[in-house]
């Protein structure tokens, strides 16, 4: 499925759940006829210029991008191929090279025609789907062994009005049945569905040049990658409200991709967070005010409504219905409590746990850090108390060396970056003076500001956990440790966001658009691989759908020189003795084999193609995955030596206690900040311990990290 780094406007996707051809059953009210005016012309313009002259990526503006043009627009305005006939594209064709000598003339007539048909053809067939759920007479057989294609990679242009039909009749089965499973009669559905589509048609008829022009101009910046995008002077005025829910609501960062809404990111010690049920990945279909409101199917909505709904009083309760990641059906219900994260609740914390090798006992420290974060106005008033990433860390090092504890883990996992000054502080606090990072810009040239300056204040063992959600500032810091072989680097490979953006102003509005790249001072980019760890971990994400390299036209990793740096240790020497002990220890662990036996069966339905339209087959398949996932929970209870479910009731209600009233509201508003760390409940976070505990056994035993970090002088390669 196509994904936007940034879902600012009406978003085309979110047309995807109907489509339209000629000659259907129903009429649709006709259209005005959207233009464009001077301004858009001269916008088109300056983003054009600005693109080719500002833009890391340099590409000739040719017959070759127009060609590319033509396919991006097209395959935003219908990924599926529901909506155009293979006659469209066939007409449609003439443009292919005619797009680059148009937008420099200032013509945006190709753009226009094309968008134009495309919501004729959406308000036709939005409206041939409503005539089937009016028509009396109109029947589904959910015993009749069909199947829907999921990949819209398999999908071709229909040759006929007929063959889109039979695609939407299936198409609208599979949204009926999607609702039965959810527990609604078929009467239920019906009226669901009719008001999804009738809204539908109303933003259709309400879409204005606006929409259409930033359609345009985001596929344009789309071929350059995927974080370059046009927002209007109506988008900028919106931008607040759209991202304001990662710090206000439900902690959560959300984009649109298709027709649903899609969790991007789970703000750290955010409502979501707390709660633990929603998940990145995850798509929003439904949302209800209270515990008793009514579910407002939100398929297909804009971005800024669905925000608006489930924004709301702090204190008060939201639920989500949810459509989880690599599931075709069976939703959840998501209920949060809405509240503000707070400043101190993402601020780094500190626990202290003990592992055995079987011989000693190992002390280890952990922080956790959920985001490079500084108060820079109150650092710009001198505000002796601002807060910070490195100020925080500093002193929970030095709590933890106090408490002497052998190591240190610093846990990144789903920090998707925040302040590069902080991510270059932090690292100071770790290694000598030195670069840590690179930065090229679009000229090519090279700056190595970005440095490391004082004397460490911790030269203990270090060890950095990471996931697919570590981006940006994270990977900065994890790549640097890594380089200078100061620290072992666990986890997952991190998102791969190497790359910085600025807002340019163009005649009306702004764009945004990618002018540099990091880079580690190997030489090597953060951008599109991220870091690679040292040990590998399980991935609790599809890295085929989560991180830089799931964007159509990110920009490529390579390389630059490398930077003389010092060498701590030799981690690439002891890396196959940590890999030889974690794969024995995993082996034998009760709560690792659980989490691999659930990626296992997620990975089985992320691999589907199609889906079954049959609703005993279906029910029979839900059945199934509640009993598997029953049947894990009590393998891994019983390894543990807990006593296991003995219903699958038991194991659903498991936690689900609920606090009720006033009482709630009040503690919801005035709890304090908990602490996120529990590596009892968190086997990634244990494995890691384990790993450090060998890597300090193993370094110690080979007389490679003692007493060589205390000397200012590093060993020069």
């Amino acid at each position: 499925m196509r994904k936007t780094a940034l879902s600012l406007c009406l978003p085309l996707s979110t047309f995807l759940i109907s489509g339209a051809l000629a000659l259907l059953p129903g009429q649709a009210a006709a259209l005005q006829k959207l233009s464009y005016d001077k301004d858009q012309s001269k916008t088109a313009q300056d983003i054009l210029e600005t693109l080719n002259s500002q833009h890391y990526r340099r590409q000739n503006i040719d017959d070759n991008l127009s060609q590319r043009l033509f396919e991006e627009y097209l395959d935003r305005l219908d990924p599926y191929k529901a909506y155009f006939l293979t006659q469209d594209v066939a007409l449609f064709s003439e443009y292919k090279k005619q797009f680059d000598d148009q937008l420099r003339a200032g013509s945006l007539d190709a753009g226009y025609d094309i968008f134009n048909l495309f919501r004729e053809r959406l308000s036709e067939r939005t409206q041939w789907v409503l005539d089937q759920l009016g028509d009396e007479q109109y029947k589904v057989d959910f015993s009749k062994d069909e199947v829907l294609n999921l990949d819209p990679d398999l999908r071709r242009w229909a040759q006929s009005s007929k063959d889109l039909d039979e695609f939407w009749r299936k198409r609208l089965k599979s949204d009926l049945l999607n609702l039965k499973l959810a527990d609604k009669d078929l009467a239920e559905a019906k009226k669901t569905l009719k008001r999804r589509y009738s809204n539908l048609l109303k933003r259709v008829e309400q879409q204005d040049t606006h929409d259409a022009f930033e359609a345009y101009m985001n596929a344009l910046g789309a071929l350059y990658d995927p974080h370059t995008n046009y927002l209007s002077p109506r988008t900028m005025e919106n931008f607040n409200i759209n991202m304001s829910l990662s710090l206000e609501g439900i902690g959560a960062v959300l984009q649109t991709e298709d027709e649903y809404t899609k969790v991007v990111r789970i703000v750290s010690a955010g409502p979501a967070d707390k709660q633990g049920d929603l998940k990145p990945s995850d798509r929003i279909t439904a949302v209800a005010q209270g515990r008793d409101g009514e579910m407002v199917d939100v398929i297909g909505w804009r971005l800024d409504e669905v925000v608006q709904l489930i924004r709301g009083k702090k204190g008060s309760v939201v639920r989500l219905q949810v459509l989880p990641a690599g599931e075709d059906s069976g939703y959840k219900i998501v209920e949060i409590r809405r509240n503000k994260v707070k400043l101190e609740e993402q601020a780094a914390q500190k626990h202290i746990f003990e592992v055995s090798d079987g011989d000693k006992l190992y002390k280890l420290g952990v922080i956790d850090l959920p985001a490079f974060y500084l108060d820079f106005n109150a650092a710009q008033r001198g505000d002796p108390n601002y807060k910070s990433t490195t100020k925080d860390v500093r002193r929970l090092v030095q709590e933890l060396k106090a408490a002497k504890v052998d190591g240190i883990i610093l846990d990144l996992r789903n920090n998707g970056g925040g302040s590069l000054q902080e991510a270059t502080r932090l690292t100071d606090l770790f290694i000598h003076r030195g670069t840590v990072v690179q930065i090229r810009q679009a000229n090519q040239t090279i700056s190595r500001a970005h440095r490391s300056h004082n004397t460490p204040v911790y030269q203990g063992p270090l060890l950095v956990l990471t996931n697919r959600l570590s981006a940006s500032a994270s990977e900065i810091f994890a790549g640097a440790i890594q380089d200078y072989g100061r620290g072992l680097v666990v986890g997952t490979q991190t998102f791969g966001k190497g790359s910085v953006q600025s807002l340019s102003r163009v005649h009306k509005g702004r764009l945004k658009i990618t002018e540099s790249k990091f880079y580690r001072v190997s030489g090597d980019s953060t951008q599109h691989r991220g870091v690679i760890p040292d040990i590998a971990l399980p991935s609790m994400f599809d890295l085929e759908e989560v991180g830089e390299s799931a964007y159509d036209n990110a920009l490529a990793w390579d390389t630059i020189h490398r930077v003389r740096h010092g060498s701590y240790s030799d981690i690439g020497a002891i890396k196959p003795s940590l890999q030889e002990l974690h794969d024995k220890r995993i082996g034998k662990d009760p709560d690792f084999n659980h989490l691999l036996s659930q990626l296992e069966i997620i990975e089985q339905q992320r691999e589907k193609k199609y889906v079954s339209l049959n609703e005993e087959k279906r029910r029979t398949e839900k059945k199934e995955r509640e009993e598997t996932a029953f049947e894990l929970e009590n393998t891994r209870r019983t390894g543990k030596g807990m006593e296991p479910f003995a219903t699958i009731d038991e194991y659903k209600n498991d936690g689900k206690e609920e606090t009720e009233g006033e009482e709630a509201e009040e503690t919801a508003q005035n709890q304090e900040p908990e602490n996120r760390i529990d590596p009892d409940k968190d086997p990634l976070l244990m494995e890691s311990g384990y790993i450090m505990a060998d890597f300090i056994r193993i370094q110690s035993d080979q007389s490679q990290f003692a007493k060589r970090s205390q000397s200012d002088k590093l060993t020069k390669r």
